[in-house]
């Protein structure tokens, strides 16, 4: 009886985490902005733009939306340097221009971090999270 009890215990607490209502998934795009000087990068909420925009240090972009060169070697794109530059807000807008000029034909990328996403209780359960992993998604583009 005490096993029955335990199980339905369980049972109930799998369907409440299974059940909850999904999120929206944040889905950021870019487009080559200033002749292929400058990358815009579009889809974030408005919320996050202000509040991250009313924040002092500008290096929180680099760590939300940092541009990397695409290694020769893929499987080494985790472990490429951040290209430094600048960040800009305009409206819904955050426009990055490098410190040093993107070079024709050579292919970067933008690591986009899915805060928030695939950490419920379900997601570990069904083994789309692992713990201490970010989700992210990288966007390639080209000046």
């Amino acid at each position: 009886m005490k096993a029955l009890k335990c199980c339905f215990i369980l049972l109930l607490c799998l369907s409440f985490a299974a059940c909850r209502p999904h999120s929206r998934k944040q889905m950021i795009s870019l487009s080559l902005y200033d002749q292929g000087k400058s990358v815009a990068f579009t889809g974030l909420e408005q919320l996050v733009i202000n509040e991250i925009a009313r924040d002092t240090n500008r290096e929180v972009w680099q760590s939300l939306i940092p541009v990397y060169k695409m290694p020769a070697d893929t499987d080494l794109k985790s472990y490429q340097p951040v290209q430094l530059g600048k960040y800009v807000i305009k409206q819904n807008t955050i426009i990055f221009t490098p410190d040093t000029p993107f070079v024709k034909g050579k292919t970067y990328f933008v690591r986009s971090y899915q805060l928030g996403q695939g950490t419920s209780f379900a997601d570990y359960l069904q083994g789309r999270a692992r713990l201490g992993k970010l989700k992210f998604i990288d966007l390639v583009f080209k000046p």
